[in-house]
């Protein structure tokens, strides 16, 4: 049994004081060290949350009842003596900064966990914290001082939801202090000046973007393994864009940090929209602006009825699941018809041919289409199985453009189809029984026509009142649309062009209660072509240049990074396994119908990939049944970098 002397830094000593060296062996546990270096230090305190960190190999002695000869630590071991949970500034999509007590010891997916319980947000799997990207700042510029916001006196609760007074966590209702930021994180913030926009880090193209996602801490890992320091900024963000059940009643901040996301997302030129659709999202910030100082809280839980209400809106669910297979077969005797001349267009490279007329029929989940009516009897030119498809919509109204763009699995990637329609009812009807059909419904599902209803409410607000100038005023002194739309259309169009622009489309949506307007635009942020991409550029095995993949909730994407094309999709449902090679740093990932892919990470990690690929296949595997506990051994098996899947 071999004896030495071990000197341990103590933290809470200041940073000049002599390590504190204590006598130890080898048979000796950690528990046992941390027992004499209290005694040595004479100091009376409590020190539950202090633990060691082993400096040389970057991490934490949390085994207590192990020995050091187990842990392998010896007389040159650099120890330091300090607490699990330190003061860190988080910097919200809203653009407040907090200041709370995080833990550094266990991987960062737990940090966060912890933090959304103290900010009252479910679904924590969906948020990560990334580093920040620096403004621009000029040199005439002053750092005016950032103001935050203190909360590292709240206690880190061990519940696994907060209890709510008044829709609101009991640890924020102690002081006006606390409640008002609670606040602060639950509403709107208004539009921001048009020199804020200009300040913030403005990505120039699919490159710029991709760096960002370099950004993303290690979810496997603590933060002082990834050098994040007490008093560090960090920026807590939504990562993987598949939100679960959404209910504005229990989700106030998660509601509101999720629209001051996408609206940041707009105004930065993170997503590309139509200018139709810029337009929409400048009404509707300007709305939501509006309505939260009279209508300043989106309705938060409170009373019992409201619990009422959800308990049985969940057995009408459960009902409605079991009694299907008979519902089913009565239905499917009486289910609706749909049977159209729509043109369709298959995008080919070096293709100059348009849109061809066609008669198409829907028949359960499954589109076929015919030369004419007349040959409809006979067999179809092809039938198109539209179950596990990605349905997008394509519309302008201003230039009566109702597309339906359709991505099928095949077995090299995905084929790309789109349908025209000729008016907004027909492109109602057919894009509810295209989406219906993806999910593997059929058109005499319950929703059809209540999903034809919502998609022409959608199309409703995009629409420019033929009598806007007659009956409203053309300008409106409290509107600045350069705080509602991006830099780029401040240069395109006049002050007085933008406002009269914005003030039409607002005629659509000025009846819109608060929370229906939050939750519309981002139902037409998720409708958008790109919503939830996160790009990496990548290196092809096999290929001499860099690409672009993009990340979706459903799919993989390989995009040309020259022209900017999508040369291929891979959807995670026909994927058999992925692994990587950590020694090469190489993702490869198989394919059903043998098909393979290698790749190397140039912008990021190889990691963040795996991360990014394994969360939203755990994302996937949520059900209603298991709401209320997160899997989060499933998610370290599908994240954390072990064996291939």
């Amino acid at each position: 049994m071999a004896a030495w002397d071990l000197s341990i830094t103590v933290e809470d000593l200041g940073p000049d004081a002599p390590p504190v060296t204590i006598s130890v062996t080898s048979d000796l546990h950690v528990g046992g060290v941390i027992v004499k270096l209290v005694e040595k230090t004479q100091i009376k305190r409590d020190w539950s949350d202090y633990a060691l960190w082993w400096d040389q190999r970057q991490r934490w002695l949390l085994r207590t009842a192990w020995t050091l000869e187990k842990c392998g630590i010896h007389a040159d071991a650099r120890l330091l003596f300090m607490p699990r949970h330190k003061p860190l500034r988080l910097g919200l999509p809203n653009g407040i900064t907090l200041r709370l007590r995080a833990c550094f010891s266990n991987p960062v997916f737990q940090t966060v966990m912890g933090i959304c319980k103290l900010l009252n947000i479910r679904h924590p799997e969906e948020l990560s914290l990334l580093r920040p990207v620096e403004e621009k700042k000029k040199k005439k510029d002053k750092d005016p001082a950032e103001e935050i916001y203190d909360l590292t006196e709240l206690p880190l609760s061990s519940a696994s939801r907060p209890s709510l007074y008044d829709g609101m966590p009991a640890h924020f209702v102690d002081s006006p202090q606390m409640e008002a930021i609670y606040k602060m994180l639950s509403i709107t913030q208004p539009p921001p000046v048009p020199e804020v926009i200009a300040k913030q880090y403005r990505p120039a193209s699919v490159v710029d973007k991709a760096h960002i996602n370099g950004r993303w801490l290690d979810s496997s890992r603590c933060l002082m393994q990834q050098g994040i320091q007490e008093n560090d900024r960090l920026w807590f963000r939504f990562k993987y864009f598949a939100f679960y059940e959404i209910e504005p009643k229990y989700d106030v901040v998660r509601l509101t940090q999720l629209y001051e996301q996408a609206r940041w997302a707009i105004l930065l030129e993170d997503i590309d929209c139509t200018e139709e659709e810029i337009m929409l999202f400048g009404a509707l910030q300007y709305h939501i602006s509006k309505v939260s100082q009279s209508e300043p809280q989106m309705q938060s839980s409170s009373a019992a009825m409201d619990d009422l209400e959800s308990a049985l809106q969940c057995l009408e669910v459960k009902m409605e699941g079991e009694s299907s297979s008979a519902s089913e077969m009565l239905d499917d005797m009486t289910a609706p018809e749909l049977n159209d001349y729509l043109k369709l267009f298959r995008p080919k490279r070096l293709t100059l041919k348009g849109y061809k007329q066609y008669w198409f029929k829907f028949q359960d989940t499954s589109i076929s289409y015919f030369k004419s009516k007349e040959e409809s009897i006979g067999e179809p030119i092809q039938q198109i199985n539209l179950k596990g498809c990605e349905v997008a919509p394509d519309v302008n109204m201003g230039a009566q453009k109702f597309l339906i763009r359709l991505l099928i699995p095949a077995p090299e990637g995905m084929n790309e189809v789109y349908l025209r329609c000729e008016n907004e009812q027909q492109y109602a009807q057919w894009m509810a029984g295209c989406r219906l059909a993806s999910k593997g419904k059929s058109l005499a599902d319950s929703t059809f026509q209540s999903e034809i209803q919502s998609i022409l409410s959608f199309l409703a607000m995009q629409k420019t009142p033929s009598s806007s100038h007659g009956n409203s005023p053309a300008t409106d002194e409290s509107i600045n649309p350069h705080s509602l739309v991006s830099p780029r259309y401040h240069k395109k169009y006049k002050t007085k062009q933008l406002t009269s622009r914005i003030l039409d489309a607002y005629q659509n949506v000025a009846q819109l209660s608060l929370t229906d307007a939050v939750m519309r635009f981002l139902q037409i942020w998720q409708a958008l072509p790109d919503f939830g991409l996160s790009y990496v550029v990548v290196r092809f095995k096999g290929s001499r240049k860099d690409e672009v993949l993009g990340i979706a909730p459903s799919r993989l994407i390989r995009i040309d990074l020259g022209v900017g094309d999508v040369v291929k999709t891979w959807r995670y449902n026909n994927m058999k396994q992925w692994n990587v090679n950590w020694d090469i740093r190489q993702v490869a990932i198989e394919f059903e119908g043998n098909i393979n892919i290698a790749f190397s990470c140039v912008t990021a990690d190889c990691k963040i990939v795996h991360e990014f690929i394994g969360g939203y296949i755990f994302m996937s595997t949520r059900s209603r049944e298991k709401s209320n506990t997160l899997n989060e051994e499933l998610f370290h098996k599908l994240t954390g970098g072990h064996e291939a899947l």
